[in-house]
């Protein structure tokens, strides 16, 4: 089942409005998958330094001396702001593997890293975990979310979405991969590894390798069409766009709503009904087999 949504702004504008619009939208959907929920904000940047997304179900302690000991060990200041069971820390560009590195080493999971990215994702209704990370309050210039209901893996923080297995990059899923375990070998041979066993994110690791291998991110998504198997709609963000696939037979359910301001993907047509500006805006289902990117 699950349901997806998706918001790219086009006006700097509506930037403060991003958290709350995309909360609404994915509250809209929680009769699609009430196990789990996530969303990736793409942000504000520093020039310079790579915001690291870590999760921990017992922050009380593993955050606690947690930017102290990460200065330390890297050399250099790191800091660090905590949002109930996430904390985002901030560290030069230059220092990311080995902040990432000591951080899961102390057994904090890492959910995403990049300029602008950030990933806050829990257990429970949509509901409860936007009000938990205060993901209204949150601007940027675009954003995907995620509802998950449980088929292929348990129901855990490290099961739901978005995936991140790059930095800046992340992708949230709807179907079922059939050929995830071969190509999870495939990657592994190139050095590419997932942390979860969930599908979804070595669609995710496929994409990330095919942009580091020197492919745009529609390319890396037309190669989807071709490498993995199943049937899926995938909605993968950068720092820059995102952009949407569905399978050729595209069986699961989409939509997207574009006018001068933003353009909106969601899983169903009701999750855009309260976006501004709606009514006018130029509405369609995403055609089988067909790439669509928006890139600033």
């Amino acid at each position: 089942m699950c349901g997806i949504v998706g918001l790219f702004l086009k006006r700097d504008e509506l930037r403060p409005q991003l958290g709350d619009m995309l909360t609404d939208m994915l509250i809209t959907m929680t009769d699609r998958g009430p196990d789990s929920a996530g969303i990736a904000i793409y942000g504000d940047e520093a020039e310079g330094r790579v915001k690291i997304t870590v999760q921990s179900d017992t922050p009380d302690t593993d955050f606690e001396g947690l930017e102290p000991a990460l200065s330390a060990e890297i050399g250099v200041a790191a800091t660090t702001r905590v949002i109930d069971t996430h904390a985002v820390l901030s560290v030069p560009s230059d220092k990311e593997a080995a902040a990432i590195a000591w951080l899961e080493a102390r057994g904090l999971r890492i959910m995403g890293s990049g300029q602008s990215m950030e990933i806050y994702k829990e257990v429970g209704l949509p509901k409860d975990v936007a009000a938990r990370f205060g993901l209204r309050d949150m601007g940027g210039s675009h954003g995907i979310g995620h509802t998950r209901m449980a088929t292929e893996s348990a129901v855990t923080t490290l099961g739901a979405h978005p995936f991140s297995t790059a930095d800046d990059q992340c992708l949230v899923h709807n179907g079922s991969l059939s050929n995830h375990n071969q190509m999870r070998r495939k990657l592994a041979h190139k050095g590419v590894f997932t942390r979860s066993e969930n599908d979804t994110e070595v669609g995710a690791a496929y994409i990330s390798s095919r942009v580091a291998d020197g492919d745009t991110l529609g390319e890396a998504l037309e190669g989807t069409l071709k490498d993995l198997d199943g049937f899926f709609t995938f909605v993968a963000g950068t720092k820059d766009g995102f952009g949407v696939v569905r399978d050729p037979i595209a069986c699961k359910p989409a939509v997207m709503a574009e006018t001068d301001d933003y353009v909106a993907f969601a899983s169903e047509y009701r999750a855009f009904a309260d976006l501004p500006g709606i009514e006018a805006a130029r509405i369609w289902e995403p055609e089988p087999a067909t790439v669509y990117f928006w890139e600033r």
